[in-house]
């Protein structure tokens, strides 16, 4: 594994709601520094995965480490930013600023009322400042595109300083024309901050010259390696991961053909 400090540590976890396994075995590794894109249809899992990571659901089975320790133990939240698919069906009428909002992302560290110093104001600013928003710090949030919006809740969890960002499905209140430069914003976080990045995305084309890893779900794990390895697999593979035909899965284990040596021409 080189060097590289692993931040989130999957190890064999599985959960059921009701009756409905709906994750299976999943072990997976992610080293600091990646930008993992992990797709896979809807109901496959991701969101329940997500929750896991966050403590907000419990354990059944399983073990998960945050930088190397227990998830159950686990207490220095502030180092994983998580961005949720709510923050672009945001309330359009709130009369909020930009800054406003972002400087909200403090609160846990400064109490609401207690008034800010220089120091946490400059925070505010970097923060807007890395999401590209500068210019608009005092323009009222509900005027700002979807993808602004995005933006400034990125901006918000930018502000605690996490170490690792978690974003779900970012990129669907955003304008087609918006999402390429959406994506380079998300790769100077990952590169130039530094970010450990995880984005659950249906639109992995958008994305994959960003990312360096990434991760198929649907129920289990399907694949998860380095972009090229993923864009080296087929299309037949390709529906595989997605889902669209879930049947061959459970007859065909061709596409673990690569731990095999490759033999099949």
């Amino acid at each position: 594994m080189g060097n590289k400090q692993s931040v989130i540590q999957i190890d064999d976890v599985s959960y059921r709601y009701e009756k409905e396994n709906v994750l299976e075995n999943i072990q997976l590794t992610v080293e600091a520094g990646s930008f993992l894109a992990i797709v896979g249809p809807n109901g496959s899992g991701k969101s329940t995965l997500l929750k896991l990571l966050l403590g907000l659901l419990k354990l059944q089975s399983g073990k998960i480490k945050l930088f190397g320790q227990d998830i159950a133990k686990y207490k220095e939240w502030h180092k994983i930013g998580y961005v949720s698919q709510k923050a672009n069906s945001f309330n359009t009428g709130f009369p909020a600023t930009v800054y406003e909002v972002v400087s909200s992302g403090l609160t846990t560290k400064i109490g609401l009322f207690r008034f800010m110093r220089k120091s946490e104001e400059k925070k505010v600013l970097q923060a807007i400042g890395s999401v590209g928003l500068l210019e608009f710090k005092d323009r009222n949030i509900g005027e700002l595109s979807g993808g602004q919006q995005q933006r400034v809740f990125i901006a918000r969890a930018l502000v605690s300083d996490p170490q690792i960002l978690i974003l779900d499905e970012p990129t669907v209140g955003v304008d087609a024309q918006n999402v390429e430069s959406f994506y380079a914003m998300l790769e100077h976080l990952n590169k130039e901050l530094q970010i450990t990045l995880l984005l659950v995305t249906h639109d992995i084309g958008a994305v994959s010259d960003k990312v360096s890893h990434v991760a198929c779900m649907n129920k289990k794990l399907h694949f998860h390696g380095e972009t090229e390895e993923f864009e080296q697999l087929d299309m037949k593979d390709m529906s595989l991961y997605y889902g669209h035909d879930v049947q061959i899965l459970s007859h065909d284990h061709g596409h673990h053909h690569h731990h095999h040596g490759g033999g099949h021409a």
